[in-house]
């Protein structure tokens, strides 16, 4: 059974090559970077009324528990599974961390928080975390990937569906449980896969917390199966099991555990270059190109074509919802109209962009409802498909764009140095030396070091 394989595979021994833990330590890099950007942007986010990260760090705190693990930014410990519970919430508070493209899944979101925790917790050294992480990153991208829109289609985030089995496989490793344990760890987890997409229609902050919770239960079931109890072996491919009741349309089953070893889907997760969602990326790379091109003004603007994925549709083209007067910042992320507007009128797209003062611009609006999406089937997967913009001008003339997928894929990958950069501004300050942990982290004896600068990091940085 799939559970049984990835058990057996996930707590032995694994042969990471060089390539695949390079990737593996860029992606957390950039979870912390996500988490820190929460973290600042949290305290003005709730001051606006808007979703922040900082009930899941306050009610972390206040579950509290054993002094295993850190809460990014804050000092002092709590229990593991409080730990993730917050840190999966931070990491994905601005909808700024990666994204695997075949599975449409945050995955460092659900990756990090639970190797953290339970790192921390068991003092693993930082080599044993990476391989740990790199094991989650497996397990939730093929998870995810095996039914590709499948949990979306009913109306749930995959993230969250396949999150809970990559936790689940990430804790039980640096737990040290056998793979009988393990597969009863999966088995456990995948009673608690969910997480429904309803705040699509509202910009409610339950999006943010779904990696947290993916990542709680996923180490509460590794504790309760070393505790003894036992999870169904057939939990991904038995009647019943979460394929066969979350996922809507075909799925490949044998490819879950198809190449483990030799297939890396951890290379194949994307970088964000923009706080908004995977599926809109495209169409705002195709109309940055344009506007380029033709060094288009936002009062030039007469209409916007747009070419859009099918699948992409339900989730950024949503018409039951006012997609050029979003009902949130937030909501704004997931409005394709109102993120390629945004675009054309700035030129580019930032974390500020989609701030507590974000709405209310006239420009932006008026451009948004300018904004036609055309559905373009192109095979493949919709957050990794080519992007087409054709931008009409009042005069009458017409620039186009295009791309042939959007940035920071892995087909066209940010550099080191944009990574960087992009960490950069989402932590604020100084944090050369939390870069400098997370580069050597396979280095370090123990990742002490590094959840100490992380719990200094939100020192004078909004930290709430």
């Amino acid at each position: 059974m799939i559970a049984e394989e990835l058990a057996e595979w996930g707590t032995g021994r694994v042969e990471v090559p060089a390539v695949v833990r390079a990737a593996a330590l860029r992606h957390l890099l950039d979870g912390v970077g996500a988490a820190l950007g929460g973290l600042r942007a949290g305290p003005v986010a709730a001051g606006a009324g808007g979703p922040s990260p900082i009930p899941a760090v306050a009610v972390a705190r206040a579950l509290g528990g054993p002094p295993e693990a850190t809460i990014i930014g804050s000092r002092g410990r709590v229990g593991a599974p409080a730990a993730a519970l917050a840190n999966g919430t931070l990491v994905h508070a601005l909808d700024f961390d990666d994204t695997h493209a075949g599975g449409l899944v945050h995955a460092t979101a659900v990756v990090l928080p639970a190797a953290f925790a339970v790192g921390e917790q068991v003092g693993a050294a930082g080599r044993a975390v990476v391989e740990a992480a790199v094991v989650g990153y497996e397990t939730v991208c093929r998870v995810a990937a095996a039914a590709p829109h499948g949990f979306h289609a009913r109306g749930l985030h995959a993230t969250m569906v396949a999150g809970v089995f990559s936790s689940a496989i990430v804790a039980a490793r640096l737990l040290g449980l056998d793979a009988a344990r393990a597969t009863d760890a999966l088995g456990i987890a995948g009673s608690q896969a969910g997480g429904l997409l309803a705040f699509l229609h509202g910009g409610a902050s339950t999006k943010q917390l779904h990696p947290g919770f993916a990542a709680h239960a996923g180490i509460l079931a590794a504790r309760l199966a070393a505790a003894g109890a036992s999870g169904p072996a057939n939990v991904l491919d038995g009647p019943h099991g979460v394929y066969d009741a979350l996922a809507a349309g075909p799925v490949d089953l044998a490819s879950v555990t198809a190449g483990l070893g030799a297939r890396w889907e951890t290379t194949r997760i994307g970088i964000k270059p923009y706080p908004a969602c995977q599926l809109s990326h495209a169409a705002i790379d195709a109309v940055r190109d344009a506007v380029r091109r033709g060094g288009v003004r936002p009062g030039d603007v007469a209409a916007i074509d747009v070419d859009v994925h099918p699948d992409s549709v339900p989730t950024v083209c949503d018409t039951r919802r006012d997609l050029a007067r979003p009902a949130s910042p937030y909501a704004a992320k997931f409005s394709l109209p109102w993120s390629v507007a945004a675009a054309a009128v700035d030129g580019d797209l930032s974390t500020a962009t989609y701030g507590p003062d974000s709405l209310g611009r006239p420009e932006v609006e008026r451009v948004a409802r300018l904004v036609r999406w055309h559905v373009t089937p192109t095979g493949g997967a919709a957050a990794d498909a080519p992007g087409a913009a054709r931008i009409t001008l009042v005069d009458g003339s017409a620039v186009t764009g295009g791309v042939p997928r959007s940035a920071g894929g892995p087909d066209n990958p940010l550099t080191d140095e944009q990574l960087v950069a992009k960490f950069r501004g989402n932590a604020g300050g100084d944090s050369a030396d939390v870069v400098d942990l997370l580069r050597r982290l396979e280095e370090l004896d123990t990742i002490e070091p590094l959840m100490a600068a992380l719990a200094a990091a939100g020192t004078g940085r909004g930290r709430p």
